[in-house]
């Protein structure tokens, strides 16, 4: 089976993406693929990691897991998502570390299914306006408690994603955990500014399909983000032009975008004691340089923007 997990990062999607897959649970259903209910397996697997407590698993928790999850659903493929999987917004920075027990926590989820092939999907953010995002969510904490000793301009996805992707892991063959990172372990990455152009792809990659024709909620985001003359304008623009290709619509969109994007919700004011434009430029300048060494990490996809002619 494919057991797909939709892991955050926290501020990052609003549960917007997996709502939007659900409105095609009956279409995916057909084709083997399950999008179940946040209600069947967040509290499950938060609970069975604690229960472990880094321990192996039994050799029939997948089996336990899956009758819970599926109720009896024959499928290839299993789509999860937890936007707090990797940390409450509180203890995103604990110790100092951008999400600390980030590897125990893939690691349990790794161990949970052997044999099957899971895929981590995780939408990294700019930190100058990550931060203050996260920082919105801890009901009045002060940044520097937030950050707990982390420096802001050294904050790397990269290093984080790296981490993961050296962690020891759970060994499928041997029922053990070694050093090995397995072929079947798969990580997914998205910009979350990228959010708007490619967020048809998210769902045809979290879907596991070839194509996004017929998925419902591929322009969702749009509706949220664009002037309701402009988003009538650009569907009229798609009537006319069916099925264009995935780069194609890309730039449809930011075309779109360019004239009627609601400003007030693409703009954010930023407003943190100590932050100024340098500092933010600082932050975004270091942050345009790690999507670039993400791109290039092994074992991971990164989902970007391309370019090309309509």
């Amino acid at each position: 089976m494919q057991i797909v997990y939709h892991v955050g990062a926290n501020c990052t999607d609003d549960e917007r993406l997996m709502k939007s897959l659900m409105r095609n649970r009956s279409l995916l259903a057909g084709r083997r693929i399950a999008v179940p209910g946040p209600g069947k397996y967040r509290n499950l697997l938060r609970e069975t990691i604690m229960a472990l407590n880094g321990n192996q698993p039994a050799p029939d928790t997948r089996e336990v897991l899956l009758d819970a999850i599926l109720d009896d659903q024959d499928t290839d493929r299993l789509v999860m998502s937890n936007p707090n999987f990797l940390s409450l917004p509180p203890r995103v920075f604990e110790g100092g570390v951008l999400y600390g027990r980030a590897e125990e926590k893939l690691r349990a989820i790794a161990g949970f299914f052997p044999g099957d092939s899971i895929e981590v999907f995780l939408a990294v953010r700019n930190p100058a306006t990550f931060i203050p995002a996260v920082h919105a969510q801890t009901r009045g904490r002060s940044i520097d408690n937030l950050l707990d000793g982390c420096d802001p301009i050294t904050l790397r996805w990269s290093d984080l994603v790296a981490r993961i992707c050296t962690a020891d892991r759970y060994d499928r063959a041997s029922h053990t955990f070694g050093k090995s990172y397995p072929d079947t372990v798969h990580g997914m990455l998205g910009n979350y500014d990228d959010t708007p152009l490619i967020w048809g792809e998210l769902l045809r990659r979290l879907a596991g399909l070839p194509d996004a024709t017929g998925l419902a909620g591929r322009h969702d985001l749009l509706t949220t983000i664009m002037q309701p003359d402009g988003f009538a304008r650009f569907e009229a623009y798609l009537a006319t032009h069916p099925q264009p290709s995935e780069v194609q619509e890309r730039r449809v969109i930011g075309a779109f975008l360019d004239k009627y994007a609601r400003v007030e919700e693409i703009e954010e004011e930023l407003d943190l004691p100590g932050w100024n434009e340098r500092l933010v430029a600082r932050l975004t300048e270091g942050y345009e340089a790690d999507m670039a060494r993400l791109a290039g990490l092994p074992g991971v996809t990164f989902v970007a923007p391309r370019r090309g002619r309509l």
